[in-house]
């Protein structure tokens, strides 16, 4: 009958336990398993399985955004639309990506001395004694030796890395390139020029060619001119030629007579029909020496020119020099062959492919500059003397691959270049690196880091930072400490001394 009894009071503290815990808003009734725990226990048992204590023996540590997003507050709250902060209890609080790793060592620091302890959000905030921060978390010890990098490694809570949007990318093997930009003009190809001029002064009879910018073709006559001198060297010519068949003359008076024609640059058609008929030629059409422009022209009819003016220039323009005005800094990138881009001010949506093909050995004074030439093709003609131009030199090309970084990555402070190498679990290293080229996205690093380290490329200033503040407050933890020792060596000096004067006096006595 007893055991009925307790059995019945069981069941009904079961079902009031049940009922209560609906009635204070949980949603449902508790489960059966629930239930089950108390069978043949007493309501005070510890339940079985390791199960977390009621939540009113639980200490809260913070409360957290019910969605899951990176804001905590140290007491309850809601969000904007009326929801609970959720809390976070000491035995739920979540386990950090390689906390275990940390753990572990822990387990070996317990020999070490602590030099302080930092930040558990990773403040500029140290402390000389363990204290927590307002949200009750525990500051974190640091060791003597604990880090690799020294002073200038820093530790940063993951938390805070994703909150700071720090972003790293590993070092890379890159052609770096750096496109040496400017300005420059279109000149002919002075290879090309052909300047026309008479070897006697002469009469110009007729222009052919009566206008500047004609395009002529190699032989097309240009001008008819009577020059004294060539007529008298054609009867002379004549006069050999009749005596040699008559061998009333040697034979080298013949090849004089026709030397001094060709040193008069007679053309040889004049020659030929001289030869043909007989007769010197009075007025002779002067043949253009090749296909091109007429660049300037120095000649009306009727004109006297004296032997050596200059009649007309020709250039070719099927290829163009392109004078490119480089600043001094950046000579030393540029090299023979390298490729170019040309953009003409007449022609801005019509890049035009060359490369380099000379570098003038000045600068000039004035400018400071120095004159690099491009050569290009001209198909139809269009690009004129003197035209403006963009030139964009691929510096890059031919270069070896070499260990580069984002230039973003670099912090140049004038007298050190620093990148943040990040070592994982939050932990990252400043070195100083040695730095080669920069081109518009990547810069060469020389020395310091290697192929495959992973460089801080965003929020590396707050890093930086923080280094900095770690290795002053390092040097003056150290300061303190040897000041420390100094004071304490000296209070103990007199105290030495005392006693050796006293064993002194006694001796004597």
């Amino acid at each position: 009958m007893r055991a009925l009894l307790k059995a019945s009071a069981l069941a009904l503290a079961l079902l009031a336990s049940a009922a209560a815990g609906y009635r204070l808003g949980t949603g449902a009734w508790p489960d059966s398993a629930a239930l089950t725990q108390f069978d043949g226990q007493s309501p005070d048992a510890q339940p079985a399985g390791g199960a977390a204590p009621p939540a009113a023996q639980r200490t809260v540590l913070y409360w957290r955004h019910p969605d899951g997003a990176p804001d905590y507050a140290p007491e309850p709250k809601k969000t904007e639309d009326g929801r609970d902060y959720l809390p976070v209890y000491e035995d739920e609080e979540p386990t950090l990506p390689g906390e275990k790793a940390r753990e572990k060592e822990a387990v070996a620091k317990t020999d070490k001395k602590i030099l302080y302890y930092r930040n558990p959000m990773g403040l500029p905030d140290t402390s000389p004694v363990p204290k927590k921060d307002w949200m009750g978390m525990d500051y974190i010890p640091v060791y003597e030796g604990e880090e690799e990098g020294g002073d200038s490694s820093v530790q940063i809570s993951l938390d805070r890395v994703q909150r700071s949007g720090v972003r790293t990318e590993p070092a890379e093997m890159r052609r770096v390139a750096r496109p040496v930009r400017a300005s420059g003009v279109a000149r002919f190809d002075e290879r090309t020029l052909h300047s026309v001029t008479l070897r006697a002064d002469g009469f110009i009879e007729k222009l052919y060619v009566e206008e500047t910018g004609a395009h002529i073709e190699a032989g097309q006559p240009l001008f008819r001119v009577y020059s004294p001198a060539m007529v008298n060297a054609q009867v002379d010519y004549r006069i050999a030629k009749a005596d040699r068949t008559a061998r009333t003359a040697a034979p080298h008076g013949l090849f004089g007579a026709e030397q001094r024609l060709r040193n008069l640059e007679v053309p040889e058609a004049v020659i030929e029909k001289m030869r043909a008929t007989g007769e010197p030629v009075m007025a002779i059409d002067w043949p253009a020496p090749a296909t091109g422009f007429v660049m300037s022209k120095n000649a009306v009819e009727g004109q006297m020119v004296r032997m050596g003016e200059e009649i007309f220039r020709i250039a070719s323009l099927e290829k163009i020099w392109v004078i490119a005005e480089v600043a001094e800094r950046d000579l030393g990138l540029v090299a023979l062959g390298q490729p170019a881009t040309v953009r003409f001010k007449a022609f801005p949506s019509e890049p035009y492919s060359g490369r380099v093909t000379f570098i003038l050995h000045e600068l000039d004074p004035a400018t400071r500059t120095g004159k690099v030439r491009i050569e290009i093709d001209n198909p139809g003609h269009r690009i004129k003397h003197e035209m403006y131009a963009d030139v964009d030199v691929d510096a890059g090309t031919g270069t070896e691959p070499r260990i580069a970084v984002p230039n973003s990555a670099v912090i140049d402070s004038g007298d050190r270049q620093v990148v943040i190498v990040a070592r994982g679990e939050g932990r990252f290293e400043p070195r100083q690196v040695e730095l080669g080229k920069r081109g518009d996205d990547y810069t060469e690093v020389l020395e310091g880091i290697a192929k495959g380290d992973e460089v801080v490329v965003a929020a590396n200033f707050l890093i930086d930072a923080e280094s900095n503040l770690k290795a002053a407050l390092s040097t003056f933890t150290a300061d303190s400490a040897g000041a420390k020792a100094k004071d304490e060596k000296k209070a103990a000096t007199p105290a030495k001394d005392h006693d050796a004067h006293s064993g002194h006096g006694d001796h004597e006595r």
